[in-house]
């Protein structure tokens, strides 16, 4: 299983930009992959996780709601998840993550246990902060 993100920056304030993971190693097309943060000093936390299959199904944590889209594109075996909106609290290292061994639906079910590492398989990361 192999995971790259790409697409941070730094972005101004209430700006806008599109994170991409390009996936390999497992089968894209019947898996759930989340997007992940972390800022210095605190503990990963889930931000969203998607069915790459025919249902689609989107989960989002509260405080992203609204302003993250989480989408696929299963031609190309990517995620994408699109930052609208940003807030100095969205300031992170982001990281998708999925786990062929670690089944489920997209919810808090599955973000929060991977988010702690009970299981996952992870990127390496792309850095997300706001400039003045």
């Amino acid at each position: 299983v192999q995971l790259v993100e790409s697409g941070g920056g730094s972005v101004q304030i209430g700006g806008s930009l599109i994170l991409s993971c390009v996936a390999s190693g497992f089968t894209f097309d019947d898996s759930v992959i989340g997007w992940f943060r972390q800022a210095p000093g605190k503990e990963r936390e889930g931000v969203a996780c998607i069915n790459t299959n025919d249902d689609g199904h989107v989960y989002y944590v509260n405080s992203v709601k609204g302003r993250f889209t989480f989408s696929r594109d299963r031609a190309k075996n990517t995620v994408y998840l699109r930052i609208n909106n940003l807030e100095p609290g969205d300031t992170a290292f982001y990281f998708c993550a999925t786990d062929p061994l670690f089944p489920g639906y997209p919810g808090p079910m599955w973000l929060i246990p991977l988010a702690a590492g009970v299981a996952g398989y992870w990127g390496r990361g792309t850095q997300v902060s706001f400039s003045s």
